[in-house]
């Protein structure tokens, strides 16, 4: 499940889930994040969860196995933790390098959009679904109680869908502030209504 590629996840469970469009393991961990009252939890995606319940967690994905919670101590940061690993450990970004530098040269809504568009369509459904998914948390009641808003989704995740192409430590310094920019565009003005059928 972690360290592949997009596609290969697709191929991983084409058996178990033939009609799935999305990684079966993105968009359960997903709704394990809100089903653990991860709207309600203050740091959420910020606050690293105990070690030991995430490697947990993560034997059990690899097993395909869904975690009962029930007496478990586990809150919502576990999957959020075991979801950025996810992300982070996938072989190729999210937004392939050939893209890399439109997107930290824009902030403009549209722009940002025909840029997504652009994407292969695996990569457009899985980036799509986790702006989708992080939109859940930018509402102010969301915030009030994470304090987690869209610049701070945004700075946690733009590592884990962008990958600077530079070695350069200046570049990757500063585009580090442009990959959150246009995260943060896309948490703020994105229409992904559509993805929610995909699930």
């Amino acid at each position: 499940m972690f360290g592949n590629t997009i596609a290969e996840v697709m191929e991983l469970q084409k058996d178990t889930f033939p009609f799935r469009k999305l990684p079966w393991i993105q968009t359960t961990l997903a709704e394990h994040v809100l089903l653990l009252n991860g709207k309600q939890t203050e740091g959420i995606f910020s606050v690293s969860a105990d070690v030991d319940k995430v490697n947990c967690l993560k034997t059990r994905f690899d097993r395909w196995e869904v975690p009962d919670y029930k007496n478990s101590m586990v809150d919502g940061n576990a999957p959020a933790s075991l979801l950025k690993l996810w992300y982070r450990e996938l072989y190729d970004p999210r937004i392939p390098d050939q893209v890399y530098e439109e997107c930290v040269n824009t902030e403009d809504p549209d722009k940002a959009r025909e840029i997504v568009d652009k994407l292969p369509e695996l990569n457009k459904l899985v980036l799509t679904y986790l702006v989708h998914f992080l939109q859940q948390f930018s509402h102010a009641d969301v915030v009030s109680c994470t304090k987690m808003d869209s610049s701070n989704l945004a700075m946690v995740f733009a590592p884990n869908c962008l990958r600077c192409t530079s070695d350069d430590p200046k570049v990757i310094l500063e585009n580090a502030r442009k990959e959150m920019a246009f995260m943060r565009t896309l948490i703020q003005s994105m229409d992904t209504t559509h993805i929610a059928n995909l699930t």
